[in-house]
């Protein structure tokens, strides 16, 4: 006879420890951080500190409670819980904004954010979709419709504004590559008016990489172009038009190239890729260069403007994160000890919102680069986990939830120590399981109950 199994049976401990322990440091740099010597206790709910205590524990009761319900429940209720979660992206944005976005919903003295909820969402409702979706049969409908999953909470965020989870939902991108969903039909669809041309669907997927780091260096340079003037030929173009210029040149060089020395054979797919990729590059000029010049808010356009070095204002724009870089900087190598961070105190306040986004600096002022080692390994070894409980699942709906959730953390922890360091513009995201926060708490937390407990029942799934 099957003896029944336990609670916390077949649970990845590796990974739910490194959880628990990062939020314990979490705690305790928010004590440290926001320190009221007339309020000492860590469980005093007036304080920063006491309330951090209170949302993990009702994280971790509330993990509690997903462990206790069946893994196919998730699968079942996808859609009623993504519906649920873009009904309250909508009801916010007619709440009073708060810090300029109207991303929070009050309920009584509290708010919550329901951007944080839609990332877990959007990775159930989107797991089910591929899970239900012949993949091998990928035509222009099928991938709309995948796009549709995340672009829809997309906008909503958008329209918030909320810079900062917007771009945390790219990452379901990513996850979409892993189950060989590669937006060629899209992409390419416009070859079939092209009876001669013969390229295969898996050009784009096989090409990622080198194609996704030429979207980036464009992106890049119609960005640090943006605000300058050239005169090519004595005639004065804006940097944006000058790079235009330039594909068109190095467009033409390489249409001569192909011309020339191009097999006959192939020659009409060589044209046919090389206008199509001449016409993405004017697009994506164009389009980042309006939405930098006439979409973008104030404050995004000088924060962008002082990571890629176009100026400087350091105790303007750019103070927080020039004092930022200088808490961390000033932990050295061992750092300054517990409780004796100076720089990034909230008793100071030179780095404000030390407690939230800025929560990296304090915890390397006190333990330097020594402890900024090891809360960087902590995280790689999470995200391992992570992707090695997606890769060992039977089931496709397990794998593409793992997935998103791996890319999710990845993309916070990673943006989040980089605009701390200097390396990445301000946006407002949270550090996962360190920043002060119940929304983001009790988002990070449920997303990680829900992936143990959907590997904690992967045997029962068969091929």
């Amino acid at each position: 006879m099957r003896q029944p199994k336990g609670l916390f049976s077949n649970i990845d401990w590796p990974l739910l420890i490194g959880v628990l322990t990062l939020m314990g440091i979490g705690i305790l740099t928010v004590y440290s951080v926001s320190y009221n010597p007339e309020h000492p206790s860590l469980f005093d709910t007036s304080q920063k500190y006491g309330k951090q205590v209170l949302w993990i524990g009702l994280s971790l009761f509330l993990g509690f409670l997903i462990l206790l319900i069946e893994a196919g429940m998730y699968r079942k209720f996808a859609e009623y819980i993504y519906i649920v979660t873009l009904v309250l992206l909508v009801i916010v944005l007619f709440m009073p904004p708060v810090h300029g976005a109207r991303a929070w919903l009050g309920i009584g003295g509290l708010g919550i954010q329901p951007a944080e909820f839609a990332k877990i969402s959007t990775a159930l409702m989107l797991a089910k979709w591929v899970d239900n979706t012949n993949i091998k049969l990928q035509n222009i409908r099928t991938i709309s419709e995948t796009l549709g999953i995340i672009l829809l909470p997309c906008i909503l965020v958008a329209l918030q504004p909320d810079a900062g989870t917007l771009l945390v939902f790219t990452s379901f991108f990513f996850v979409l590559y892993r189950e060989g969903i590669s937006f060629d039909p899209l992409v390419f669809s416009i070859l079939r008016y092209f009876p001669r041309v013969k390229l295969k669907t898996t050009w784009l997927g096989t090409h990622f990489v080198p194609f996704f780091f030429f979207l980036v260096i464009l992106a890049f340079l119609s960005l640090f172009l943006s605000g300058s003037t050239y005169s090519p030929f004595g005639i004065q173009l804006s940097g944006p038009l000058f790079l235009i210029l330039l594909i068109t040149l190095i467009g033409l060089l390489f249409l001569g190239f192909i011309s020339l020395f191009g097999y006959p054979r192939n020659k009409t797919k060589n044209l046919v890729v090389l206008l199509s990729s001449y016409v993405f590059s004017i697009f994506l000029i164009s389009s980042i260069t309006f939405f930098f010049n006439h979409l973008a808010a104030p404050h995004q356009k000088n924060r962008i403007e002082l990571v890629l070095g176009l100026k400087e204002d350091p105790n303007g724009a750019d103070y927080n994160r020039n004092r930022a870089m200088a808490a961390v900087g000033s932990g050295k190598f061992f750092g300054k000890g517990y409780r004796k961070a100076s720089v990034s105190s909230m008793r100071t306040n030179h780095v404000p919102e030390s407690e939230t986004d800025f929560i990296f600096c304090p915890f390397a002022e006190e333990w330097g680069f020594v402890g900024n080692l090891f809360l960087i390994a902590l995280y790689l070894f999470v995200l391992f986990r992570i992707f090695s409980i997606a890769e060992r699942q039977r089931s496709v709906f397990f794998r593409v939830y793992a997935y998103s959730v791996g890319m999710v953390l990845f993309y916070h922890f990673a943006i989040n120590i980089g605009m701390n360091i200097g390396l990445a513009p301000v946006i407002g995201i949270p550090l996962p399981f360190l920043s002060y926060g119940g929304s983001s708490m009790m988002a990070f937390t449920i997303m990680l109950f829900v992936l143990l407990k959907l590997d904690s029942q992967r045997r029962d799934v068969l091929r």
